[in-house]
């Protein structure tokens, strides 16, 4: 399948690589330039290679004698040289591919189910970097990392909508988790929770809430103080939380909850919001 000068591009893209660090250019950096030059011009080789095999397989892709859709409607005319745009975690790629084709239906592309390409622009890959990423900060964090691991600009909104497309298979997943798998009625499973009180906007607080805030007084000028913070906050204490297991399933009962406990709030109880 591979032709002579299929990478062409490729090994010359990579002999100016290897120049370049044979250079006196490159002799005379330090190490932080170096490992900058080297990654920015080793992203853009792995993107050509990355290009080149898309090219190759544009190629040599069969032409096939029919093609039908799900519900049995063929596509009688061929077209070659239909091209659509991938940015992968190396660069943006062109994915070039055969089209069948019908007047007043979409055309079907045998290639792309082949690659498994995504509906969007963005591949796997970068989804999976943008819901790795996405765990640990804002969206604005988000960004930034992708744009520093690949070099590629996604924007806030284009973010959001790759976290939701990483997450529709979710419902599926659990659907078959095996369900038969029962914990031993002497096990127990221990849960630990953490949580931390938001201060709320005045019109947002419960009734309760509300009054009592109402009726705090603060004694610094900038900022709360702990407790008319409290009076104003949708609160969760931390604490564990211990369920037993049984044959037929969750048969135990909340062993400890701390916000139950009335007693260990104090005189700011009056004032919780959750």
């Amino acid at each position: 399948m591979t032709g002579a000068d299929d990478y062409e591009a490729s090994r010359a893209l990579f002999e100016g690589v290897v120049g370049f660090l044979a250079s006196d250019a490159a002799a005379g950096l330090e190490h932080a330039a170096l490992e900058v030059a080297v990654a920015e011009q080793g992203r853009s080789l792995l993107c050509r290679l990355f290009q080149d095999h898309l090219d190759q397989r544009a190629r040599h892709e069969p032409r096939h004698d029919r093609v039908m859709d799900a519900d049995g409607i063929d596509r009688p005319r061929h077209e070659r040289g239909h091209r659509r745009r991938l940015t992968t975690i190396f660069g943006d790629v062109d994915v070039e591919r055969r089209a069948y084709r019908r007047p007043g239906a979409a055309n079907l592309h045998p290639a792309d189910a082949c690659l498994n390409l995504p509906v969007e622009q963005h591949s796997h890959g970068v989804r999976q970097l943008v819901a790795v990423e996405a765990t640990r900060g804002s969206y604005d964090d988000t960004v930034a990392a992708v744009s520093r691991v690949t070099g590629q600009q996604v924007g806030n909104r284009q973010v959001e909508e790759l976290l939701r497309r990483s997450a529709t298979d979710i419902d599926g997943f659990y659907a078959g988790v095996r369900r038969d798998l029962i914990a031993d009625p002497d096990d127990i499973v221990v849960l630990s929770m953490d949580g931390k009180g938001i201060v709320m906007r005045p019109d947002s607080l419960r009734p309760q809430t509300a009054r009592a805030a109402a009726g705090a007084t603060t004694k610094l000028h900038t900022r709360l103080t702990w407790v008319p913070q409290l009076l104003r906050a949708a609160w969760a204490w931390k604490g564990p939380v211990t369920w037993g297991f049984g044959r037929d399933g969750l048969s135990g009962s909340c062993i400890y909850a701390p916000w139950r406990d009335r007693s260990r709030a104090g005189s700011g109880q009056a004032g919780l919001n959750s």
